[in-house]
């Protein structure tokens, strides 16, 4: 069967490739290059892992979907997924590329969660937008293994609660260790602590809620699940920034990692959010 090698939970800055590769040294904020300091040692994490597959969870930003029909949960089935949109490669400098999928292991994972009564739509013709591709500068720049791409709604109201969050996450971890075989599959979710796009709160100088990310930040290095669950509502996650329901993703992630506390956890407070980089080793630590 296989085995899932490592756990990735982190937020997704779409700056940060502009911000430390695109921006000549002597032009960088102070700020960026502990930024890219902490990138590069959160990457060794999984290539520590050895992976050979990578599921990856991330929500699209109204490129493809849109209040029109925008499914609760959805997953990727393609052999190919091209990366990127136009404006994201405008305004963030976004890279672009192509990957490549493994349907085996989608349509495993599709049939799985149905199974279990995650009433999962798919896509055979789905694009990648920033919130997996961050995940790919930042992780894996090398772009070559393949990936399945998984998909939440975090945008458009009515969410999914908490606890369906996480509930999705244990559901992904036990069917890809069901997938016969031998694979190394790391999973990787993206998301975000406190955030305010388009209002009031959106250019400060630090995130809106520092306080709210500093408490998620222990949550999730202790795998403290219950105080999550306990804690985390859609009212809090809006009084802590207007987008920071993207927080719903990092609870999914701790559904995949179980209640165990991080094998690697370390956070940034950046202009405008604070980042956090986070991950479990279900086999043990391999560094």
């Amino acid at each position: 069967m296989a085995n899932v090698c490592a756990v990735l939970a982190t937020t997704h800055h779409p700056f940060y490739y502009r911000e430390t590769e695109l921006t000549p040294p002597e032009s960088r904020r102070p700020s960026s290059v502990v930024w890219k300091q902490k990138v590069e040692s959160y990457r060794e994490t999984l290539t520590a892992a050895r992976p050979d597959v990578l599921v990856m969870v991330g929500a699209d930003h109204f490129h493809q979907l849109f209040y029109d029909n925008y499914p609760t949960f959805l997953i990727g089935k393609a052999p190919k997924y091209d990366t990127t949109f136009y404006n994201e490669e405008r305004h963030f400098g976004m890279p672009r590329f192509v990957l490549e999928g493994d349907e085996s292991l989608s349509g495993h994972l599709h049939r799985g969660l149905i199974e279990r009564d995650f009433d999962f739509a798919v896509s055979h013709e789905l694009k990648i937008d920033h919130s997996i591709t961050c995940a790919i500068v930042t992780s894996r720049p090398e772009a070559d293994l393949p990936v399945v791409p998984i998909y939440t709604n975090i945008f458009a109201p009515p969410l999914a609660r908490p606890a369906r969050f996480h509930a999705l996450g244990r559901a992904i971890r036990e069917i890809v260790e069901e997938y016969p075989g031998d694979q190394r599959v790391a999973i990787i979710g993206t998301g975000h602590l406190s955030l305010e796009v388009g209002g009031p709160r959106q250019f400060q100088e630090t995130a809106p809620d520092l306080d709210f990310d500093r408490r998620a930040v222990q949550w999730l290095a202790d795998g403290d699940i219950e105080s999550i669950l306990r804690e985390v509502t859609p009212e809090t996650l809006r009084a802590a920034g207007n987008a920071t329901d993207g927080f719903l993703d990092l609870i999914l992630m701790l559904g995949v990692a179980g209640p165990n506390k991080a094998d690697y956890a370390d956070h940034l407070e950046l202009f405008q959010t604070t980042e956090a980089f986070f991950t479990w080793y279900p086999q043990g630590d391999p560094r």
